[in-house]
């Protein structure tokens, strides 16, 4: 990161660092799967059947995709996680992870725990896997690291995470000696941790648009990840290494913008600005050749997705999303919960939103490489920013009202709240099941939206 070093956070601006310049009963087991969602009805939910020029551009580029690949495979993803969606929730317990594989993503892998499960799997269009352990058992293992990180030292054991395909939890390690103490510290020795020996060792990149810059006191310069609102106050999330609360900040053209009204870093890597009268939030993301390309939604991608990156030091770059929460251990201390990539990002990047398709995914954190030579990268998800600060995410479509109460009456489904994968609402007295991960909005009402909700 590039920045000032006074404390803790600060420091970490001078590195180039943070990149800141339910088991499942057996009739329910044997019972016939929900037919089959029409792929267009999840494609218009997510925007895939319009996406932006500029994401198919960059996918082209990156991915080696021809304009009809590329195409094909945002409207793949987009069915494809309705199916995972619906296949996780019949499952339950049983359920292991979904991932897609393929150069248009056309073959989802949904894994389960038990052989009877494979015809229900097969029935949705997936490939069935048959595996040893559940995706909550691997959480549980993870969990352990994650605790035992805390106290351990994990400087030549920095990464770590349940990687789905192989069902396993996964330790990487400048040495093996390093990863074997930490899962013993972790009291994980027996759970079958995987160890990856690798020189890579992330750090944070630092250096109302996504992908601009912006500067903080003066001297340290991020980038802007998406637009929000909280209540009538406009600003934009972006990376808790950045800033401070308190923390003033300049935009790209050197004219106040603002100031840091929350940040959580380490731990979590969270942000978000308030903007003074003179900046107006939009659903914008800098996109290839400094093109915009519009945010519609925040919903969560799969293992295997595309995803494209906006950052005011290397631009526009596409990858894959590899492992979804991943501990990462930066210099300043360890960060949970963020989301691997294939997508290279350098110092000044910090902080700049990550897409799928027209579908929010999160800020970026840190990474390892560079835009030439090739690299990894690590982000924030944007969900559990909008949750943990109370904010709304900018959209194309605009979300009518504010921020929802603090707490749910009864269960009522609420515009503005994040539902997890699995969460249940009420709507007209009808109960709903969430299907993927993402903030409500106004026009996704769970009646209407089957890509998004299920009724139980």
């Amino acid at each position: 990161m590039l920045g000032r070093p006074t404390d803790g956070r600060r420091a970490a601006l001078t590195a180039l660092g943070v990149l800141a310049v339910t088991a499942m009963t057996t009739a329910a087991a044997t019972a016939p799967p929900p037919a089959p969602l029409p792929a267009s009805t999840a494609a218009q939910t997510v925007g895939a059947d319009k996406p932006p020029a500029q994401v198919l551009r960059a996918l082209e580029r990156d991915l080696k995709l021809t304009p009809a690949q590329a195409a094909e495979r945002l409207v793949n993803e987009a069915e494809a996680g309705v199916r995972a969606g619906r296949l996780r929730l019949s499952l339950g317990q049983r359920f292991a992870g979904a991932w897609l594989t393929g150069t248009t993503a056309a073959e989802l892998t949904v894994a389960t725990t038990h052989s009877s499960d494979v015809s229900a799997i097969e029935a949705q269009g997936a490939k069935a896997a048959v595996v040893q352990r559940p995706l909550a058992d691997l959480r549980a293992v993870k969990e352990k690291l994650d605790k035992a990180a805390a106290e351990a030292g994990t400087k030549d054991a920095p990464v770590w995470y349940v990687d789905v395909p192989s069902n396993r939890v996964v330790v990487r390690a400048a040495r093996r000696a390093a990863a074997t103490s930490f899962i013993k510290a972790a009291g994980a020795q027996d759970a079958g941790v995987a160890v990856v020996v690798s020189a890579e060792r992330p750090r944070p990149l630092t250096d109302l648009v996504g992908g601009e810059a912006y500067y903080i006191e003066g001297s340290a310069r991020c980038s802007i990840g998406f637009s929000v609102t909280k209540g009538d106050q406009q600003g934009f999330a972006s990376a808790g290494h950045c800033g401070e609360p308190g923390n003033r900040t300049t935009g790209v053209n050197q004219a106040a913008q603002g100031e840091f009204q929350a940040s959580t870093f380490p731990g979590k890597d969270m942000s978000w600005v308030a903007a003074n009268g003179d900046w107006t939030a939009t659903a914008d993301v800098k996109g290839e050749g400094g093109q915009k390309t519009q945010v519609t939604g925040s919903v969560q991608a799969l293992v295997g997705a595309s995803i494209c990156r906006s950052g005011s030091t290397t631009g526009w770059h596409c990858g894959t999303i590899q492992q979804h929460d991943t501990s990462v251990r930066y210099s300043q201390g360890t960060v949970d919960g963020v989301t691997r990539t294939s997508v290279c990002a350098e110092p000044g990047d910090s902080g700049g939103p990550y897409l799928s398709g027209s579908q929010a995914q999160g800020v970026t954190s840190g990474g390892s490489g560079d835009c030439t030579s090739g690299g990894t990268t690590y982000y924030q998800p944007v969900n559990p920013i909008l949750s943990d600060f109370g904010l709304v995410l900018k959209t194309a479509t605009a979300q009518k009202g504010t921020a929802p109460q603090d707490e749910p009456a009864n269960d009522q489904w609420s515009a503005g709240r994040v539902y997890e994968a699995g969460s249940t609402v009420t709507v007209g007295g009808v109960r709903y099941q969430c299907l993927q991960s993402h903030q409500a909005q106004s026009r996704w009402a769970p009646d209407g939206t089957p890509a998004l909700w299920q009724r139980v």
